[in-house]
């Protein structure tokens, strides 16, 4: 039985990097790694999750497809129960920008020590970005994709600790969109930014409206900026 990803699995399935032994955080039912060493793309995988009902239903569909001694299943805060030396490339998809930080955090021995991150945070973009900077990751490669109606981006990372040197060159713009995804001129980007700056526009148009008190003041400056920076990086 082969597996049917998503567009959001399917995108962050071709950032892995071939033949990389994977480790899924957060892999809720198992669906990518199986669809990973199904399409020979890597040869095992470890899924994991906090999660006793996900990892269940992860070990469940594994074993459906035969897949038991390729993908094992263990039960695992963040990447506690994981290993650099039985791993290539961490996945952690479908979270908040918050954990995916506290996971980073608390494992960094494993996740400064693996050849790939590939991370797909739901919220916080900009500090999730800040974050990797000045831990002294590099973003090797971005992807975006619209899927019912929601905008997915996602990163491919790797550990070079002489990129803190770095970080102070950063534009605002880079931690906020995503700089692969500006230099590609990623036409799913494009689409967000243009949404991005008509709701901004509105939301001006919303609070000139209302009595200028310092707070209402405080949000429109805060808006303008954040408009400046979509504006320079649309094209």
């Amino acid at each position: 039985m082969a597996v049917r990803l998503s567009k959001r699995m399917e995108a962050l399935a071709h950032l892995v990097t071939p033949g990389s032994r994977l480790c899924d955080v957060g892999c809720d039912h198992g669906y990518l790694p199986i669809y990973l060493v199904q399409e020979q793309i890597i040869p095992s995988a470890i899924a994991m999750d906090i999660g006793e009902g996900p990892l269940l239903a992860a070990k469940t569909h594994i074993a459906e497809v035969g897949l038991e001694d390729k993908i094992q299943t263990r039960r695992s805060d963040g990447l506690a129960a994981a290993s650099a030396e039985e791993i290539d490339t961490v996945l952690i998809a479908g979270m908040g920008g918050g954990i995916v930080i506290h996971i980073l955090t608390e494992g960094r021995k494993v996740a400064q020590s693996v050849k790939d991150l590939i991370l797909q945070p739901q919220s916080e973009l900009k500090e999730v970005r800040r974050f990797l900077c000045n831990e002294g990751y590099e973003i090797v490669d971005e992807d975006m994709v619209l899927e019912d109606g929601k905008y997915y981006p996602m990163m491919k990372v790797r550990y070079v600790p002489e990129t803190k040197a770095r970080r102070q060159s950063v534009a605002e713009h880079d931690f906020l969109f995503g700089p692969m995804l500006l230099q590609k001129k990623h036409p799913v980007l494009h689409a967000y930014l243009l949404r991005e700056e008509r709701i901004q526009k509105e939301v001006l148009e919303r609070l000139a409206g209302q009595k200028q008190t310092p707070a209402i003041e405080k949000r429109t400056q805060e808006v303008q900026a954040y408009l400046q920076e979509i504006q320079k990086c649309l094209w």
